[in-house]
């Protein structure tokens, strides 16, 4: 059976039995509430934020998907046909769709520069920068607690800052929770990327330069393959390091007062009638 079509999990050593999956619903800035790509009701979010997906089973991508197109955005993923804008310094607040408890493991943000456009961006070609990210809280007890154990206590959210520093223009937010409940064995950790289209406002200078998206992660990353039910001291979170003086959000939980309209980059302008002197 193909993984990618597997949606009940049977760990074999009696461990746990659980139906996975999730997405990003919505995704709130400032107050107001944009949707989301919900692989729910693919036909009727076709101007969201979100980039779509074919991953209609809320699926994963596991080390046979790490070098190729898949790990950038999830499967299958289109554009999203808007953005939102937010300050430097400002927080997204990201909605998931639920997380099961047993789907352990580090939760990870990533920023790329579309340049003009991230409705027409090519994916291959997104740089991607770390940001923020969260792994083992605490290991003393197995199978530890992890950022994906905040994340579920912060009502299934996440909240990333963006850097201040960073240099304004459009850019695709690539957030992501890695499960390790079954890194031991052949089908390896599964990623849940998901990708969003913002418009970064601010005087920041800094345009890190980033790490393709097919070049994030090694398939035989000791981090990607691992027991976490045998017990983890120390853990390395996967991918490239993160850019300097970023700092991980205190979580909390912010109920949006509005619904936002997603923007587009092309705004016709209209020049103004002709005054008569």
């Amino acid at each position: 059976m193909h993984s990618f079509q597997v949606c009940l999990f049977v760990v074999l050593t009696g461990r746990f039995s659980v139906l996975a999956h999730s997405f990003v619903s919505n995704i709130n800035i400032n107050g107001l509430s944009y949707d989301g790509f919900r692989p729910t009701e693919p036909d009727t979010h076709t101007f969201s934020i979100g980039w779509s997906t074919t991953a209609f089973d809320q699926g994963y991508v596991n080390q046979t998907g790490y070098q190729t197109e898949e790990i950038i955005c999830h499967r299958g993923a289109k554009n999203a046909k808007g953005h939102a804008p937010v300050s430097a310094g400002g927080i997204v607040h990201i909605q998931w769709n639920g997380w099961p408890q047993s789907h352990k493991g580090p939760v990870l943000d990533y920023l790329a520069s579309c340049g003009k456009s991230c409705e027409t961006v090519d994916k291959d070609a997104l740089r991607f920068f770390k940001i923020n990210q969260v792994g083992l809280v605490d290991g003393s007890e197995a199978p530890g607690l992890w950022g994906s154990d905040q994340l579920i206590a912060n009502n299934n959210s996440w909240m990333v800052e963006i850097p201040q520093r960073i240099q304004p223009g459009y850019y695709v937010l690539r957030t992501e929770i890695i499960s390790l409940h079954n890194a031991s064995r052949e089908i390896g950790a599964q990623n849940y990327p998901q990708c969003i289209n913002l418009q970064i406002t601010g005087d920041g200078a800094e345009a890190p330069l980033g790490t393709l998206g097919k070049e994030l992660y090694d398939p035989d990353d000791p981090s990607m393959h691992l027991d976490i039910y045998d017990g983890v001291s120390t853990y390395n979170i996967p991918g490239p390091t993160l850019i300097s003086g970023v700092e991980t959000v205190t979580l909390s939980h912010p109920l949006p007062t509005g619904s936002g309209t997603p923007l587009t980059e092309f705004v016709i302008s209209v020049a103004p009638s002709p005054t008569a002197i």
